[in-house]
């Protein structure tokens, strides 16, 4: 890797995949030199792939072991630092859940670095494994700054009567609390639609899913609560759940917590529903001969098409409504399907657009704009690392040659829909 202008690299974690890419800033821009993935993390078959940024072609390609995500860091490490790419100047991690204390993008330092541990609580499935390639990322890279770029910080000020969960007072002391996920999706979705109308609902589908509603840019409510564990079915998750189905199998099952949060996050939705796999793309594949893969399909279509109606609901109808995420961007069939049951919202989709995958899929003349807009959560990374290092640079600058207290007049890339 060389030196040259400002280089951002983006860490993506997942449970079985990281996701990375390196871009340039420039002033609010945010273009891609190299992007990749690591999957099938785990297990002894890993797939490494590094792409062109601009044109896409494959730059780099193997299977090689990879146990976890520090392995599949330090893997990419290597192969980027023998490419005629720039070096990173920053880093900046997706990290899932920052808790009850950290509620906004931040530069990792050592508070920082508890306040995330201690918000593993709220998503060890995912928190502790994102933490463990941070550490790696600071042996790796230890002159660079690191920073944490919060999937709840988009929900941050939700209203009251969304926040806050239906039980005792004295739990909101200990963050028992709606927190809502996917919030770097969300935000890329609104940078690269900076004038979508104001009352938007975006539906995440994944092997995690998740439905918000956004009024003006502003997160209103959101179907994930306290932990990604909720809302929507999912590829293994439950989704909402009925909480006396988990008294009932603590009682009457003799189920300790661990055991309740396996069966939840890992042997449930989709997989759970059909016993075959939690993968949409398999299911389709046995929906016809297998009821149960079929039942599952239907149940996730269902439950979306729920959650999309009760946005609406909130926002006090809907004006544009956008699928993102894996299933969201290729899975026309599920689409149309979950727009089936919603044309009294004046949500009506094109068939021939739909199939045909494009940006806009909705029928001239609805009600409803319908879009489908890929999540580009590295690329938002980078703009939250670039806004958060230029705001502690503007400070330093501002605190030496303007008067006290001076209000800074640049709106952050991040709300401008740049890239």
């Amino acid at each position: 890797m060389r030196r040259s202008g400002f280089h951002v690299l983006a860490i993506n974690s997942g449970s079985s995949s990281l996701k990375f890419g390196l871009f340039s800033a420039r002033g609010c821009e945010a273009a891609p030199r190299v992007a990749g993935e690591a999957q099938a993390i785990g297990s002894s078959a890993g797939l490494l792939r590094v792409r062109d940024g601009h044109g896409g072609d494959t730059l780099h390609e193997e299977t090689v072991p990879m146990a976890d995500g520090v392995q599949a860091f330090s893997r990419i490490a290597r192969v980027l630092d023998g490419m005629d790419v720039p070096a990173p100047d920053a880093i900046g991690h997706r990290i899932v859940h920052g808790g009850a204390q950290l509620r906004a993008h931040a530069r990792i330092d050592a508070t920082v670095m508890a306040q995330l541990e201690a918000a593993s609580a709220f998503a060890p499935l995912h928190v502790p494994a994102a933490l463990a390639v941070v550490r790696a990322a600071q042996r790796r890279f230890p002159a660079l700054p690191q920073v944490a770029c919060l999937d709840t910080a988009f929900h941050a000020a939700l209203p009251d009567e969304a926040r806050t969960l239906p039980v005792d007072r004295a739990l909101q002391a200990a963050g028992v609390q709606r927190y809502g996920f996917h919030g770097l999706s969300c935000a890329s979705i609104l940078a690269q639609w900076p004038q979508a109308p104001a009352r938007l609902v975006i539906a995440h589908l994944g092997s995690g899913a998740s439905v918000t509603a956004v009024r003006k840019g502003r997160s209103m409510d959101t179907s994930m609560g306290m932990t990604p564990s909720g809302g929507v079915m999912m590829a293994t998750r439950s989704g909402d759940l009925d909480p006396g189905v988990l008294a009932w199998l603590a009682r009457e099952k003799g189920m300790d917590a661990r055991a309740i949060e396996r069966l939840v996050d890992h042997r449930s939705g989709l997989l759970g529903v059909s016993g075959v796999s939690g993968d949409l793309r398999r299911l389709r594949k046995v929906e016809r001969t297998d009821p149960f893969a079929r039942l599952a399909i239907a149940m996730f279509v269902l439950s979306v098409r729920k959650q999309i109606a009760a946005m609406a609901a909130v926002l006090q109808g809907i004006d544009a409504l956008v699928f993102t995420g894996g299933i969201g961007e290729h899975d026309a069939q599920a689409r149309a399907d979950i727009c089936d049951g919603l044309s009294w919202a004046g949500i009506r989709l094109d068939p021939a657009r739909n199939r045909a995958g494009g940006l806009r899929i909705g029928m001239d003349g609805a009600a409803c704009d319908v879009r489908v807009i890929p999540t580009e959560e590295e690329r938002q990374i980078c703009r939250h690392v670039h806004d958060l290092l230029t705001d502690a640079e503007a400070q330093r600058e501002d605190s030496t040659s303007l008067p006290p207290q001076s209000p800074s007049t640049r709106e952050p890339c991040s709300q401008r829909g740049s890239g």
